[in-house]
């Protein structure tokens, strides 16, 4: 029997082997986030931007522990927006608005 991988094990290892395409992966993921509303999907992409970086030292940069990183962007977890923002600055992103012109949708 094969053993096949998961999208997010190809995408990690991707940009393990592509450390320079990581900004660019976070940049898309936000953009895809903003178009579709998907939660799921976001935290699933920066579980493996995280495990990129190094669970335990984004973990100890947020102030946050292990386990809390990894509940935090679990699929069946709430998170509390403080934790998210520790999250993204502890992988070297913030979050910052952006002004939407009259013609963006909102997501649905």
């Amino acid at each position: 029997m094969r053993n096949y991988r998961t999208i997010s094990e190809v995408e990690e290892e991707y940009l393990r082997n592509h450390p320079d395409e990581v900004d660019d992966y976070v940049s898309v993921l936000f953009d895809e986030y903003a178009e579709s509303g998907d939660t799921a999907s976001l935290m699933a992409s920066l579980r493996v931007v995280s495990r990129v970086k190094g669970v335990s030292r984004v973990a100890e940069a947020s102030g946050l522990s292990r386990k809390g990183v990894q509940k935090a962007l679990s699929e069946n977890g709430n998170p509390q927006f403080g934790s998210v923002n520790a999250i993204m600055q502890a992988m070297g992103y913030r979050l910052t608005p952006q002004k939407l012109s009259s013609e963006d949708p909102p997501p649905e």
